[in-house]
């Protein structure tokens, strides 16, 4: 039951992502009409490693919280990253069945809230430490329930205030981008090496081919073949998002950046058992450019 709940579940986020992220409908229909095939390689999701007091006791809002979901679906880990400068860290997942139910693995990442300043630490910790009592009811997920577990990714806390998402965002677009979004899907990713069509046999000649379709993508693809991973991305959509007004407290409708669509493609390298293997890790250069793609441009 597990992987297939698993796979359905992925499948009800990537219908909802794609409706709000164009470039990734764009994609998928340049790559069936060569004749090829779409496939995931990684999803990811943002959070805050951060501590709020609730009636059930303190909750963790940052990775553990979505990993209790990831290993009761069968997902083990599979690596971890450390990102000083950003002040972030991140694990990925794979499932142990991934090969049989073809199943993504999962990259999730979270702010260390604590090293921030302390006034922007604080006026993280005020916008997140109010979660209504009918998200908490669901806190603890419920396996037999789709619509429970689809519910986990979104935001749980109160809308913030426009005032505290435009200071975060001086110091930590990531945090700013957690606020307004939660736990929303960050991005899927398209895996090249499953795209099997001649039209687009690799990364390059795929990025080139959304170029040419008028999706703008990032400059560089990240990465080299030594290394077992390259990476691209289209530049993330902007979409209106709701905040509260300072001064009358009222819900406002504001500009910011969502999601964008990922690609990758990985390559046979040496194992640690001296053995060739294909590459399935991440590397942490690549991911920390790519975390830069939400920026949101004034």
């Amino acid at each position: 039951m597990k992987p297939e709940l698993a796979s359905s579940l992925w499948e009800a986020l990537w219908q909802e992502y794609k409706a709000r992220v164009n470039y990734a409908q764009i994609y998928e229909k340049m790559i069936i009409n060569a004749g090829g095939s779409v496939a995931n390689d990684h999803i990811a999701f943002r959070s805050l490693r951060l501590l709020v007091d609730s009636p059930q006791g303190k909750i963790n809002l940052g990775i553990n919280h979505l990993a209790q979901i990831a290993e009761a679906l069968g997902y083990e880990v599979a690596g971890e990253y450390t990102f000083t400068a950003t002040h972030l860290y991140a694990r990925h997942y794979q499932h142990l069945q991934a090969a049989e139910f073809d199943l993504p693995k999962l990259f999730i990442s979270e702010l260390i809230v604590d090293e921030l300043p302390e006034n922007i630490a604080r006026l993280i910790y005020q916008t997140v430490s109010k979660i209504p009592d009918a998200m908490l009811s669901s806190w603890t997920p419920i396996f037999s329930d789709e619509q429970q577990l689809k519910q986990i990714f979104t935001r749980p806390w109160q809308v913030p205030r426009r005032s505290v998402v435009e200071e975060v965002n001086k110091i930590t677009q990531y945090g700013a981008w957690v606020l307004l979004h939660g736990y929303a899907v960050n991005h899927f990713t398209g895996y090249i090496n499953r795209q099997n069509t001649p039209t687009y046999p690799d990364i390059d000649t795929t990025a080139e081919a959304l170029v040419k379709l008028g999706v703008p993508m990032k400059t560089e693809i990240e990465g080299d073949v030594t290394c077992g991973l390259r990476q691209t991305a289209t530049h993330a959509v902007s979409e209106m998002v709701t905040v509260l007004d300072d001064s009358s407290q009222a819900e406002i409708q504001i500009p910011w950046t969502y999601a964008y669509y990922e690609l990758a493609q990985r390559y046979i390298v040496e194992s640690e058992q001296g053995k060739p293997a294909l590459f399935q890790a991440f590397l942490g250069r690549n991911a920390q450019h790519l975390f830069e793609m939400t920026r949101k441009i004034a």
